[in-house]
């Protein structure tokens, strides 16, 4: 009963059109409402009208639930206002459009930009997987980072698609609150963003361990999610669908016998489950891997340096090891 009732309370609170006094009117009532008949169940004492008002509003609210529907027509943040779109794909060179590429200087002050990309895959060299902490030790977005021969980085990330002053919520995310999109970035936009400007932690480890056509694999998996989220939106949902099941979900895709681990939603130690797959650098121990892999000074030192890819990787482990075709 206590779980039914926080998840009613949650639909209110998150979905409930209005001024926010009257969800805050309602979760009272309710809450009041199914404290006392949860109380009577214990006691059995509970008469036959409050269980059966409790039971409708369980209902009502799975139908609403059911009827909540994801759109793709929403007055979008400048950040997510665009979908990767895959224009072409032949197996080795890919086309994408919008891939973003904005020059930040605040949170609310940047150059808008998405920008149509040409990518040849036999040309792909590297992957790092990129953690940013924006909510303690426990919680990180996570990021993938292709590098290619030439010197380029192409970085995927899921987040959700946030409508204009709408801001993350964890717990919304629980409830249906927000679609999901797959961005595709250059590193000086979303990588700088999350270290120079929104003051968050970050570092960078490189994946081993990949031959080149399971590295293609991967890279090929992140087309297919943005394809099926062009057609058509998807919820985000912070238990089962984000930026950390992704990864896991694509990487499934080229290596089935991955295990489910606590690790996969505490993404904070995203980083020392794919130490203990064996995917990062070998023969360094975590401690060294986490404190050279932390480019968070060399990110703000580096500023807007068109090296920056280069700069930011100085001193990780690995990173001079390609992939071998």
């Amino acid at each position: 009963m206590l779980v039914a009732a926080l998840w009613v309370a949650g639909m209110l609170a998150y979905q409930l059109p209005g001024p926010g006094w009257v969800r805050g009117v309602l979760m009272a009532v309710w809450a009041g409402f199914a404290l006392t008949t949860a109380v009577a169940v214990g006691r059995a004492r509970v008469g036959r009208w409050p269980g059966a008002v409790f039971l409708l509003a369980l209902v009502a609210t799975g139908v609403w639930w059911l009827l909540l529907t994801p759109r793709q027509d929403r007055v979008w943040a400048d950040d997510v206002a665009q979908r990767l779109k895959v224009v072409s794909f032949d197996g080795q060179h890919v086309v994408l459009d919008n891939v973003r590429n904005f020059t930040w200087r605040t949170d609310d002050d940047h150059d808008a930009r998405w920008q149509r990309r040409g990518y040849d895959l036999d040309q792909l060299r590297s992957a790092d997987l990129i953690l940013s902490y924006w909510m303690g030790p426990t919680i990180a977005h996570t990021l993938v980072s292709f590098g290619f021969a030439d010197g380029r980085q192409l970085v995927f990330s899921l987040e959700i698609r946030k409508e204009r002053g709408e801001s993350f919520s964890a717990l919304g995310g629980f409830f249906r609150k927000f679609e999901m999109t797959l961005v595709a970035a250059e590193e000086t936009d979303i990588v700088r963003v999350r270290s120079n400007v929104r003051g968050e932690d970050v570092y960078i480890y490189r994946l081993q361990g990949m031959t080149g056509e399971q590295l293609k694999g991967l890279f090929v998996s992140y087309l297919g999610e943005a394809r099926k989220l062009d057609a058509a939106p998807a919820f985000y949902n912070t238990l089962t669908s984000n930026c950390t099941t992704i990864v896991y979900e694509l990487a499934k895709q080229i290596a089935p016998g991955l295990p489910l681990d606590y690790r996969l939603l505490a993404s904070g130690y995203f980083a020392e489950y794919a130490r203990d797959l064996g995917v990062l650098t070998p023969g360094v121990d975590f401690a060294t891997l986490k404190a050279r892999g932390r480019i968070t000074d060399r990110a703000r030192a580096a500023g807007d340096d068109p090296r920056f890819s280069q700069l930011i990787r100085q001193g990780v482990p690995g990173v001079d090891a390609e992939v071998q075709p």
